[in-house]
Protein backbone atom coordinates (compact mmCIF):
# COMPACT_ATOMS: atom_id res chain seq x y z
CA UNK A 1 0.00 0.00 0.00
CA UNK A 2 1.25 3.33 -0.69
CA UNK A 3 0.68 6.67 0.72
CA UNK A 4 1.94 10.21 0.04
CA UNK A 5 2.16 13.11 2.52
CA UNK A 6 4.16 16.46 3.22
CA UNK A 7 6.53 15.79 6.30
CA UNK A 8 9.30 16.78 8.70
CA UNK A 9 12.17 15.21 9.77
CA UNK A 10 11.94 15.71 13.10
CA UNK A 11 14.90 12.84 14.13
CA UNK A 12 17.06 10.73 12.21
CA UNK A 13 18.94 7.38 13.39
CA UNK A 14 21.43 4.89 11.35
CA UNK A 15 21.16 1.73 11.54
CA UNK A 16 22.69 -1.34 9.69
CA UNK A 17 25.24 -0.80 7.01
CA UNK A 18 23.79 1.99 4.54
CA UNK A 19 20.00 2.76 6.37
CA UNK A 20 18.07 5.27 9.13
CA UNK A 21 15.43 5.45 10.44
CA UNK A 22 13.46 8.75 10.59
CA UNK A 23 10.88 10.61 12.60
CA UNK A 24 8.69 12.54 10.23
CA UNK A 25 5.64 14.68 11.29
CA UNK A 26 2.91 14.73 9.01
CA UNK A 27 -0.69 16.36 8.87
CA UNK A 28 -3.11 13.49 8.54
CA UNK A 29 -1.09 10.48 11.09
CA UNK A 30 1.07 13.12 13.36
CA UNK A 31 4.34 11.33 13.78
CA UNK A 32 5.40 8.66 12.04
CA UNK A 33 8.52 6.22 11.86
CA UNK A 34 10.09 5.19 8.78
CA UNK A 35 12.87 3.20 7.13
CA UNK A 36 14.99 4.71 4.36
CA UNK A 37 16.90 2.31 2.45
CA UNK A 38 20.86 2.86 1.49
CA UNK A 39 20.52 6.54 2.12
CA UNK A 40 24.11 6.41 3.55
CA UNK A 41 25.94 5.02 0.37
CA UNK A 42 28.21 7.76 -1.61
CA UNK A 43 25.64 9.52 -3.82
CA UNK A 44 22.60 8.16 -2.62
CA UNK A 45 19.40 10.08 -4.12
CA UNK A 46 17.56 10.00 -1.14
CA UNK A 47 19.99 11.17 1.59
CA UNK A 48 18.41 14.88 1.73
CA UNK A 49 15.75 13.72 2.68
CA UNK A 50 16.73 11.60 5.79
CA UNK A 51 18.37 14.40 7.35
CA UNK A 52 16.29 16.81 10.43
CA UNK A 53 15.10 20.08 9.15
CA UNK A 54 13.83 18.62 5.50
CA UNK A 55 10.70 19.53 4.97
CA UNK A 56 9.61 17.24 2.09
CA UNK A 57 6.91 15.47 0.13
CA UNK A 58 7.04 11.82 0.72
CA UNK A 59 6.34 8.70 -0.46
CA UNK A 60 5.98 6.08 1.57
CA UNK A 61 5.32 1.76 1.29
CA UNK A 62 3.34 0.68 4.13
CA UNK A 63 3.20 -3.51 5.11
CA UNK A 64 1.57 -4.23 8.00
CA UNK A 65 1.76 -0.31 9.57
CA UNK A 66 5.44 -0.01 8.89
CA UNK A 67 6.49 2.72 6.69
CA UNK A 68 9.48 2.36 4.26
CA UNK A 69 10.51 5.87 2.17
CA UNK A 70 10.19 5.50 -1.79
CA UNK A 71 10.32 8.85 -3.03
CA UNK A 72 10.61 12.17 -1.57
CA UNK A 73 10.66 15.80 -3.03
CA UNK A 74 12.10 18.89 -1.33
CA UNK A 75 10.28 21.41 -0.63
CA UNK A 76 12.43 22.97 1.87
CA UNK A 77 15.59 22.11 3.59
CA UNK A 78 16.46 24.68 5.72
CA UNK A 79 19.81 24.22 4.97
CA UNK A 80 20.87 27.91 6.30
CA UNK A 81 19.70 26.59 10.12
CA UNK A 82 23.21 24.61 10.31
CA UNK A 83 26.25 27.62 9.51
CA UNK A 84 24.63 29.82 12.86
CA UNK A 85 24.61 28.21 16.30
CA UNK A 86 22.14 29.93 17.74
CA UNK A 87 19.58 29.19 14.62
CA UNK A 88 20.48 25.72 14.79
CA UNK A 89 19.75 25.07 18.47
CA UNK A 90 16.27 27.58 17.90
CA UNK A 91 15.30 25.34 14.82
CA UNK A 92 16.56 21.89 16.46
CA UNK A 93 14.04 23.35 19.72
CA UNK A 94 10.75 23.50 17.96
CA UNK A 95 11.89 19.50 16.29
CA UNK A 96 11.68 18.61 19.65
CA UNK A 97 8.62 20.74 20.43
CA UNK A 98 7.18 19.31 17.88
CA UNK A 99 8.35 15.54 19.00
CA UNK A 100 6.97 16.14 22.52
CA UNK A 101 3.71 17.19 21.71
CA UNK A 102 2.89 15.17 18.79
CA UNK A 103 1.73 11.20 18.42
CA UNK A 104 1.19 8.74 16.18
CA UNK A 105 -2.30 9.21 13.95
CA UNK A 106 -2.90 12.22 15.66
CA UNK A 107 -3.97 15.22 13.46
CA UNK A 108 -1.30 17.60 13.82
CA UNK A 109 -1.77 19.94 10.24
CA UNK A 110 -1.48 22.97 12.66
CA UNK A 111 1.56 21.78 14.60
CA UNK A 112 3.38 20.76 10.94
CA UNK A 113 2.24 24.44 9.55
CA UNK A 114 3.19 26.31 12.50
CA UNK A 115 6.45 24.57 12.91
CA UNK A 116 7.48 25.03 9.01
CA UNK A 117 6.55 28.81 9.31
CA UNK A 118 8.53 28.97 12.35
CA UNK A 119 11.71 27.40 11.05
CA UNK A 120 11.39 29.70 7.45
CA UNK A 121 10.85 32.82 10.20
CA UNK A 122 14.34 31.88 12.23
CA UNK A 123 16.59 31.13 8.51
CA UNK A 124 15.47 33.84 7.27
CA UNK A 125 14.53 37.24 9.70
CA UNK A 126 17.68 37.87 11.46
CA UNK A 127 17.22 39.29 14.90
CA UNK A 128 13.64 37.51 15.13
CA UNK A 129 15.00 33.90 16.29
CA UNK A 130 13.89 33.99 19.99
CA UNK A 131 10.57 35.57 19.90
CA UNK A 132 9.73 33.45 16.62
CA UNK A 133 11.04 30.29 19.03
CA UNK A 134 8.68 31.80 21.97
CA UNK A 135 5.41 32.41 19.94
CA UNK A 136 6.36 28.96 18.24
CA UNK A 137 6.48 27.16 21.96
CA UNK A 138 3.52 29.41 23.18
CA UNK A 139 1.11 27.91 20.47
CA UNK A 140 2.14 24.56 20.74
CA UNK A 141 1.14 24.57 24.38
CA UNK A 142 -2.22 25.98 23.59
CA UNK A 143 -3.07 23.67 20.46
CA UNK A 144 -1.76 20.95 23.23
CA UNK A 145 -3.88 21.91 25.74
CA UNK A 146 -1.72 23.52 27.87
CA UNK A 147 -1.97 27.28 27.40
CA UNK A 148 0.21 29.71 29.09
CA UNK A 149 -2.30 32.87 30.58
CA UNK A 150 -0.70 35.84 30.88
CA UNK A 151 -3.50 37.89 32.15
CA UNK A 152 -5.36 39.13 35.35
CA UNK A 153 -4.68 36.88 38.04
CA UNK A 154 -6.76 33.93 38.30
CA UNK A 155 -6.68 33.33 41.85
CA UNK A 156 -7.87 36.99 42.86
CA UNK A 157 -9.15 38.41 39.92
CA UNK A 158 -7.21 41.44 39.94
CA UNK A 159 -4.58 42.79 37.44
CA UNK A 160 -1.09 42.12 37.94
CA UNK A 161 0.71 44.50 39.56
CA UNK A 162 4.19 44.37 41.70
CA UNK A 163 6.06 40.44 42.25
CA UNK A 164 4.85 38.02 39.97
CA UNK A 165 4.54 34.23 40.22
CA UNK A 166 3.58 31.29 37.29
CA UNK A 167 1.86 28.13 38.26
CA UNK A 168 3.35 25.51 36.71
CA UNK A 169 0.16 23.39 37.17
CA UNK A 170 -2.66 26.13 35.59
CA UNK A 171 -0.38 27.84 33.33
CA UNK A 172 -1.01 30.98 34.66
CA UNK A 173 0.58 34.09 36.06
CA UNK A 174 -0.36 34.81 39.81
CA UNK A 175 0.44 38.02 41.90
CA UNK A 176 1.95 39.02 44.55
CA UNK A 177 -0.48 38.73 46.52
CA UNK A 178 -2.15 35.00 45.73
CA UNK A 179 1.82 34.11 44.94
CA UNK A 180 0.99 30.81 43.69
CA UNK A 181 3.50 28.99 42.18
CA UNK A 182 7.08 29.94 41.40
CA UNK A 183 8.64 33.57 41.35
CA UNK A 184 8.38 35.53 37.54
CA UNK A 185 9.70 38.16 35.92
CA UNK A 186 8.11 40.95 34.60
CA UNK A 187 10.06 41.59 31.32
CA UNK A 188 8.75 37.38 31.07
CA UNK A 189 5.06 38.34 31.98
CA UNK A 190 4.97 41.22 29.34
CA UNK A 191 6.41 39.30 26.19
CA UNK A 192 4.18 35.86 27.34
CA UNK A 193 1.84 38.80 26.97
CA UNK A 194 2.57 40.68 23.67
CA UNK A 195 3.27 37.06 21.66
CA UNK A 196 0.14 35.01 22.76
CA UNK A 197 -1.36 38.26 21.53
CA UNK A 198 0.37 38.58 18.03
CA UNK A 199 2.23 41.63 19.32
CA UNK A 200 5.91 42.59 19.04
CA UNK A 201 7.55 42.64 21.96
CA UNK A 202 10.76 43.91 22.73
CA UNK A 203 13.90 42.27 21.95
CA UNK A 204 16.41 40.61 24.73
CA UNK A 205 16.00 39.71 28.18
CA UNK A 206 12.65 39.04 28.36
CA UNK A 207 12.57 36.39 25.71
CA UNK A 208 14.87 34.86 27.19
CA UNK A 209 13.30 34.35 30.39
CA UNK A 210 10.11 33.67 28.49
CA UNK A 211 12.08 30.63 27.37
CA UNK A 212 13.77 30.21 30.19
CA UNK A 213 9.90 29.46 31.99
CA UNK A 214 8.93 27.89 28.50
CA UNK A 215 11.54 25.11 29.06
CA UNK A 216 10.50 24.68 33.14
CA UNK A 217 6.78 24.28 31.90
CA UNK A 218 7.41 21.90 29.43
CA UNK A 219 9.38 19.64 31.13
CA UNK A 220 6.70 19.73 34.18
CA UNK A 221 4.13 18.66 31.89
CA UNK A 222 6.03 16.10 29.93
CA UNK A 223 9.54 15.38 31.82
CA UNK A 224 11.04 16.07 28.44
CA UNK A 225 14.48 17.13 28.79
CA UNK A 226 14.57 19.84 26.17
CA UNK A 227 17.98 19.72 25.07
CA UNK A 228 18.21 21.89 22.67
CA UNK A 229 16.38 24.86 24.39
CA UNK A 230 18.88 24.28 27.00
CA UNK A 231 21.85 24.07 24.11
CA UNK A 232 20.77 27.56 23.24
CA UNK A 233 19.79 28.87 26.87
CA UNK A 234 23.40 28.61 27.38
CA UNK A 235 24.39 30.60 24.73
CA UNK A 236 22.47 33.31 23.87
Amino acid sequence: MEYKADALVLRAADYGENDRMVTLLTAGRGKIGAAMKGVRRAGAKLNFASQPFCFAEYVFAEREGRYTVTQAALHEGFYGLRGDIEKFYAGASVLEACDVFSGEGMESGALLVAAVETLNAIETEDGHTMSALVAFLLQTLRVSGYPVTAGDCPVCGKKIAGKLYFDMTSGAFTCGACAVGVPASRSTYETVSALSAGRECDPGDGQRRALRLLKAYISYLTDAPCRSLAELLAIV
